[in-house]
């Protein structure tokens, strides 16, 4: 049986699970701004980082319905975001999905705007809170992994 978590990492876990919810609610806000939802820059993002990818792959890595995933990336490529090519998945029967360079530049205008907002929240902060995020970026980053 694993080691149980002390109280003190529970007291923290518990603290901390809402402050990075909120951050990540507010980060997905930003997009609205473009007009382009949340749902639609993850599933660009993840076929820019997966060119080739099949519907269904797309499916099952966003934990979605394929039928689901099918009808948003039908959008997609009516908005001139997402192409298929049989040359970009492995097994040539299938179809693989790539986004278009309208897309790359509309992931990288979100990932800038996110940045920004997240950059004007920080220097809001008094420099000693600034430094202990500076601290908890290397920890926040091996909790993801």
């Amino acid at each position: 049986m694993p080691d149980l978590p002390s109280p003190e990492s529970v007291e923290l876990a518990a603290a901390l699970r809402p402050a990075i919810l909120r951050l990540n609610r507010q980060l997905r806000r930003e997009t609205l701004s473009l007009g382009v939802s949340p749902l639609m820059v993850m599933v660009l993002t993840t076929i820019g980082k997966e060119p080739g990818i099949g519907v269904s792959d797309l499916a099952t890595r966003e934990n979605m319905r394929t039928a689901t995933m099918s009808t948003h990336v039908k959008q997609l490529e009516e908005q001139g975001y997402v192409v298929r090519d049989q040359t970009l998945h492995a097994d040539r029967r299938r179809v693989g999905l790539a986004i278009t360079p309208q897309a790359e530049k509309l992931v990288s205008d979100v990932r800038r705007l996110r940045t920004d907002w997240l950059a004007r929240q920080v220097a809001s902060l008094p420099a000693a809170e600034r430094a202990a995020l500076a601290k908890a970026v290397n920890a926040l980053t091996l909790l993801g992994n």
